[in-house]
């Protein structure tokens, strides 16, 4: 006897969404955070995204020709890659040291697996974690913005020359410590949102990240649920933290200024080759992402968590993907 059978109509939908356009809106987004790098660290900033980006481009290309595979430059993915990660280093990076780590995010991070949606991590925070580890010292000084260097700021990076500066979330680690008195770390809250503190390129003018963010919301070249999670985690736990003890942390809006966390949230997380597919999943990536990164940032010594909270829950959206199945266009869910 023959079960019954659910007829539905075909899903005959079309969107005019394709990598091109999506990676075009990503690199649009990105914009006034690549003009905030170039005002605030000056040709510098743009020499490290132009190396970067070239480097992307060259490696893929190379790639495709090895593989005899056609060309896929043409969907804009390589030169997102390499702007993202040129906005995830230091300023003062060596030029050798941000071709090896672009070279490493398409060729082992991205290629290797197979190229674009066959990635399982973020090919620049691959590259980035990389990075750091073979380049510690060149990926941890910070260079103070060009528009203060005549007023350097009372805290300085103490082994370093006046030309370097502590990032927001280094004061956060000393408030933390109990070396510096937190209320002059809230101070900097105001020059956190505008760019004026040392940190990535990308990382510094929160202004600049909001704006690209609102782009890609707008032009719903991403959702709003990763973003929503990642800041609702992140910021819920740091302001749960500031409330039971303000002499020991920092105030919640320089996590969420200071550092990586919105980059991360609009442009990072929100990769739809190593994000879930699911509403659900997503909230689930979202929350993890925002709690492993303040997790890192308060527990452990390493100021910044982003790379790796973005490549921990890399690893499990498989897993998060299977637990929450997508049900198929014109089909029916299961009955459990």
């Amino acid at each position: 006897m023959l079960s019954k059978i659910t007829v539905s109509p075909a899903p005959h939908i079309r969107q005019a969404l394709s990598t091109r356009r999506v990676m075009g809106d990503v690199l649009i987004g990105l914009l006034p955070a690549v003009i905030a790098a170039g005002l605030f660290f000056r040709l510098r900033a743009l020499l490290v995204i132009a190396v970067c980006v070239i480097t992307c481009v060259i490696s893929e290309w190379l790639c495709t020709v090895i593989r005899k595979r056609a060309a896929s430059l043409g969907d804009l993915s390589a030169v997102v890659t390499g702007v993202i990660l040129a906005l995830s280093l230091p300023p003062q990076v060596p030029f050798s040291a941000a071709i090896v780590g672009s070279v490493f995010a398409i060729v082992i991070a991205k290629m290797v697996f197979g190229g674009l949606g066959s990635n399982i991590f973020n090919p620049a925070m691959a590259a980035r974690a990389f990075m750091t580890a073979s380049f510690g010292a060149a990926m941890t000084t910070w260079t103070v913005p060009a528009t203060l260097e005549a007023e350097l700021p009372i805290i300085t990076a103490a082994n370093t020359s006046a030309t370097t500066q502590a990032t927001p979330l280094a004061w956060s680690k000393a408030v933390q410590k109990g070396q510096v008195e937190p209320q002059y770390i809230n101070a900097q809250i105001s020059n956190a949102f505008w760019g004026e503190v040392g940190g990535c390129l990308g990382e510094t003018s929160a202004l600049a990240l909001l704006i690209g963010g609102a782009y890609l919301l707008f032009r719903r070249t991403i959702t709003w649920h990763i973003p929503a999670a990642v800041l609702l985690s992140s910021g819920g736990i740091a302001l749960a933290t500031w409330l039971m003890n303000p002499q020991a942390y920092v105030n919640p809006l320089l996590h969420l200024f200071g550092g990586g966390l919105l980059i991360c949230a609009f442009f990072i997380a929100t990769d739809p080759v190593t994000a879930p597919l699911t509403v659900k999943g997503m909230w689930i990536f979202g929350l993890g992402v925002g709690a492993l990164i303040m997790l890192i940032r308060i527990v452990g010594e390493y100021p910044e968590g982003v790379m790796y909270a973005v490549l921990i829950m890399n690893a499990l959206t498989p897993l998060i993907d299977r637990f929450c199945k997508l049900t198929p266009a014109g089909g029916v869910p299961d009955v459990c």
